[in-house]
């Protein structure tokens, strides 16, 4: 698989066909969903094949929640017509009527025709059975294919963006890295001089001070978040390059990111690290927010 594979999870497509004298429909749409579910709705009498659709429809697409239309209509001229006597003459009486009292051309027989509910008409629904089930599995696949069409297009912007996300997270990473504050060394200088100044002249054993200084220290660390966001950064990477079905894989990522991220902050002892780590959330919720659209 490849980045080409990756699909975002909302998509639309309509495909057409034409069995015996029946034209028939079949739209489908996706929008985000936590798993796959299917939503199948056949003319009457095509129930018996829902389980094999919907079966179809499940070996093609992995996440979302799909809704699929199918719709028979017959041919036009094929459609039963009926005259309303009783409509028909009253619009006809009425027409009249005016005609005499403004002087205007008298009602033609057209004309009263037009008249809504004069001329009736079934709804020309048809009918198709499950005879039918290879003429439309075909018709579903048609229509699938407009879909996953359309959701490896989305796919393909989105994976663009959450790799431009993670390269910025990547980026925010190194300068917190490169941070002076970040460095265990420059922690401990730090936390010694503080504690000298805070402690004056005290007698405190030189040895408990720096066992002391070095539990702060290690506290303060963030060699291990670090590290971990950079472990993460190399798995995102290797998700997309993969590509497939990686949408619950990098939102869990996310949520990885944001916990070091927030590790980080509370750690922090200079305002410089703090700003790259609000800074991290702040990119780390875009991706997020990328990353749910994904199959």
């Amino acid at each position: 698989m490849s980045e080409a594979d990756i699909q975002s999870m909302t998509g639309f497509a309509t495909a057409h066909r034409t069995i015996g004298t029946v034209r028939v429909n079949c739209d489908i749409r996706s929008v985000n969903g936590r798993s796959l579910d299917i939503k199948l709705r056949v003319p009457p009498g095509l129930e018996a094949l829902e389980p094999g659709l919907k079966k179809r429809i499940a070996g093609r697409v992995a996440r979302g929640n799909i809704q699929v239309s199918i719709g028979a209509e017959a041919p036009a001229d094929t459609v039963p017509l009926a005259i309303d006597a009783g409509a028909f003459r009253h619009v006809a009486a009425q027409a009249m009527a005016l005609s005499v009292e403004t002087g205007l051309a008298p009602p033609t027989t057209d004309g009263v025709l037009q008249v809504r509910g004069v001329v009736l008409t079934e709804d020309g629904t048809a009918s198709l059975a499950p005879d039918d089930s290879e003429e439309i599995g075909a018709l579903i696949d048609a229509a699938l294919d407009g879909l996953i069409a359309a959701r490896r297009s989305e796919g393909a912007a989105m994976a663009a963006l959450v790799a431009g996300h993670i390269a910025a997270i990547e980026a925010l990473v190194d300068r917190a890295a490169d941070e002076p504050e970040s460095q265990p060394d420059a922690i401990g200088t730090r936390l010694s001089a503080q504690l000298e100044r805070l402690l004056g002249d005290s007698t405190l054993d030189s040895e408990r001070l720096n066992a002391e200084v070095a539990l702060l220290a290690a506290k303060a660390d963030v060699t291990e978040e670090i590290d971990r966001l950079k472990a993460h950064v190399a798995a995102a990477r290797d998700h997309l390059a993969k590509g497939g079905p990686i949408g619950r894989k990098l939102d869990f990522l996310a949520q990885e990111f944001n916990r070091e991220a927030n590790t980080l902050c509370s750690k922090s002892a200079s305002s410089d690290l703090t700003a790259i780590g609000l800074e991290l959330k702040s990119v780390i919720d875009q991706l997020r927010e990328q990353v749910q659209n994904l199959q």
